[in-house]
């Protein structure tokens, strides 16, 4: 979320910066927000007035009584009563302008960074880098639906009869080789010097809000009304707000964490092709990297994320493209994500298995997440995080990729975990 005083200072800029995401009306929006504000410091002005005249009232009256002048401070007293109501009044004026503020500035995503490029929608994301060669499949090579079947790794019918579409049910080397993947991840994140951390798969509204999937994402959570909560769609959630109303030190910078965690999504809309197999689900497992920076070194935290995820991907041997998001696909609490694509060659396309984002103090400000600097002022961290990785589109390329005539070939980092060097059939 935007602090108003941000928006005050830098409106141009903003406006300027946000170009790239298209927002209809932006300026009038911002303007809006200042008005609001500014009606919030009459009002506050207002009030405090009252509340000194009533404080000033009191030690009047009370000084009347010790004096034995009780006529004197009856009639004071009258006037401290007629005071009771402009004082609610106040009051109600003051709550509904809170409330109306955070609901306008909630609407207003993060401000870009300047590197963000132009354009609509993924078809506009600029590759930074493509890396790896495309493997050249045997002839009759199959997608990675049609080889779960086959060598029995996953089950999405008996998903479906279990749950619903999107739910699929791993099986023998399918749920070795998921388990195989957290582990390396888990792993190498920890190897990294990232903190594990194992959260809860529920959060509140005030997690929700606070890494921005409220108001913006409710559409695509899961939610449990009865109890207010939420399943999470990422371990994002649960493991930034850790750090919800704290107040950190600058030397406790950075502070890094991991944690692996199933992730629901309802994914509404999503059909077609994109959605085969292991592609898009309702239900899936991810590792997650976050990490809370100093504001000057957020921006080297970020390279340091992408070139870790990079390593990830080339441990496993697959061919990989880094891009860099445009506005139209920047997500809304972002100022700055690249994605990681894989490609799998039985279905001859990218798959996306990492975004890593900065949040720069949008995040930050909804959680409440502040430092102490050595001089002892106050402010926001920033924070960010990262997809390292999500399994089902790394499983989908690795099995598509290294498939053979008869048996799946295991990368050599999964195999003191699967305990073999291929899949074969059953």
């Amino acid at each position: 979320m935007l602090r108003v005083n941000y928006i005050r200072e830098n409106f141009d800029t903003i406006v300027g910066l946000m170009k790239v995401r298209a927002i209809e009306n932006l300026p009038a929006k911002l303007q809006k927000i200042i008005n609001v504000d500014d009606a919030r410091k009459v009002i506050q002005q207002d009030l405090e007035a009252v509340l000194s005249k009533s404080n000033s009232l009191a030690k009047e009256i009370g000084i009347l009584y010790k004096s034995g002048e009780k006529a004197a401070a009856e009639a004071l007293k009258t006037q401290a009563a007629m005071l009771k109501e402009p004082t609610a009044l106040l009051t109600e004026k003051q709550n509904q302008n809170k409330t109306q503020l955070e609901n306008l500035l909630l609407q207003i995503p993060n401000v870009p960074h300047p590197s963000v490029p132009a354009g609509k929608s993924d078809a506009d994301n600029k590759i930074e880098k493509t890396v790896g060669d495309i493997p050249i499949l045997y002839n009759g090579a199959k997608p990675h639906w049609e080889l779960a079947k086959e060598y029995d790794l996953f089950d999405l019918e008996l998903g479906v009869k279990l749950t619903g579409a999107g739910f699929p049910v791993f099986r023998n080397q399918g749920a070795k080789l998921q388990r195989s993947l957290i582990n390396f991840f888990l792993n190498s994140a920890v190897e990294a010097g990232y903190e594990e951390i194992i959260s809860p798969l529920m959060v509140n509204e005030a997690s929700a809000k606070g890494t921005g999937q409220l108001p913006d994402k409710e559409g695509q959570m899961y939610e449990i009304p009865i109890d207010g909560f939420y399943m999470i769609p990422t371990a994002e959630v649960p493991i930034t707000n850790i750090y919800r109303d704290v107040m950190m030190k600058e030397d406790q910078f950075p502070v890094k964490m991991t944690g692996h965690s199933f992730c629901f999504r309802r994914e509404a809309g999503s059909y077609g092709a994109d959605v085969r197999g292991l592609n898009r689900l309702h239900q899936f497992e991810k590792i997650e990297i976050v990490q809370i920076s100093h504001p000057d070194k957020s921006y080297n935290a970020l390279e340091e994320m992408v070139k870790y995820v990079e390593s990830l991907v080339k441990k496993l041997g697959l061919p990989y493209r880094l891009l860099r998001l445009c506005g139209g696909d920047l997500t809304f609490t972002s100022a700055l994500t690249y994605d990681i694509e894989v490609y799998s060659a039985a279905q001859d396309k990218w798959l996306e298995v990492s975004s890593i984002s900065n949040f720069e103090t949008y995040q930050a400000n909804r959680l409440n997440l502040r430092y102490k600097n050595k001089e002892g002022k106050k402010a926001l961290a920033h924070t960010l995080n990262g997809s390292a990785i999500a399994l089902p589109r790394i499983m989908a390329a690795l099995i598509e990729n290294n498939q053979e005539e008869g048996f799946i070939k295991v990368p050599e980092v999964l195999q003191a975990f699967m305990g073999t060097d291929k899949i074969v059939k059953k």
